[in-house]
């Protein structure tokens, strides 16, 4: 409580001071995820940001955490370091466990289970992993930060998530696209896009996304998982 003296009154009154604490910030930056048919793509940006600074030009958001899972966990880089942090070293134990590799669907399992611990405090990140399911068919997983889940062709998350997503809805999933000699009746038919396809739409993508964000650009990072291991490709964006 604080005093307040008028200068027009004798009158005193007493008023609330509001304390507030925000342990939370946006570090900036933008992820997607795009599933193949025997391929899965996950990418990011290598911006790090606090407002209209930038701390970093190349902080990865995406990572190879083993077993063929790529594993990104964007918004709020400290949070996002400890989820990743800990699947490794519960991956590690799951080795010494079990003797064997972790599947895609349990890891989108056991990564519900860490954010759905946290669900009082949670991790301010969202989280996409990719790999290849049983069938070696590619597969995207995207969560929110409290550890709802499913499986998806294509997410986007991050700054420019509301840019990027209609992008991919329309060039990924093929909605409100229609054959071109049928006047707007026969919808296009849904179809795997190739690996050079993928790169090429993710390219452009952020591309477009740095034209019409701060938050986003300097670097890609594409991490590319197919049945013969995880690559990384890296291609310059735009540095102002």
């Amino acid at each position: 409580m604080t005093t307040v003296n008028s200068d027009y009154q004798s009158e005193t009154n007493s008023t609330p001071i509001e304390h507030r604490f925000n342990p939370y910030s946006d570090s900036g930056g933008t992820i997607l995820g795009i599933a193949g048919e025997d391929f899965a793509v996950l990418a990011g940006d290598t911006r790090h940001t606090v407002g209209y600074s930038i701390n970093s030009r190349y902080e990865p958001k995406v990572f190879d955490v083993g077993d063929n899972i790529l594993i990104s966990a964007n918004g709020f880089s400290a949070d996002g370091e400890s989820l990743i942090s800990r699947f490794k070293n519960q991956l590690k134990w799951y080795h010494f466990n079990h003797n064997k590799k972790l599947s895609l669907k349990s890891s989108a399992r056991f990564i519900q289970q860490l954010l759905y611990g946290k669900r009082f405090f949670p991790y301010y990140v969202h989280t996409i992993i990719a790999g290849l399911d049983e069938e070696g068919k590619g597969a995207v997983y995207s969560f929110d930060p409290v550890g709802s889940y499913e499986r998806e062709q294509c997410r986007a998350g991050g700054a420019a998530a509301s840019l990027i997503m209609p992008f991919l809805d329309n060039q990924v999933n093929f909605k409100n696209q229609y054959e071109p000699d049928s006047h707007g009746t026969i919808r296009k038919q849904v179809k795997y896009l190739s690996l050079e396809e993928v790169i090429e739409l993710v390219r452009d993508a952020f591309s477009s996304a740095t034209e019409r964000h701060i938050h986003v650009g300097d670097g890609l990072e594409i991490l590319i998982v197919t049945k013969d291991g995880v690559r990384t490709e890296y291609f310059d964006l735009k540095k102002d």
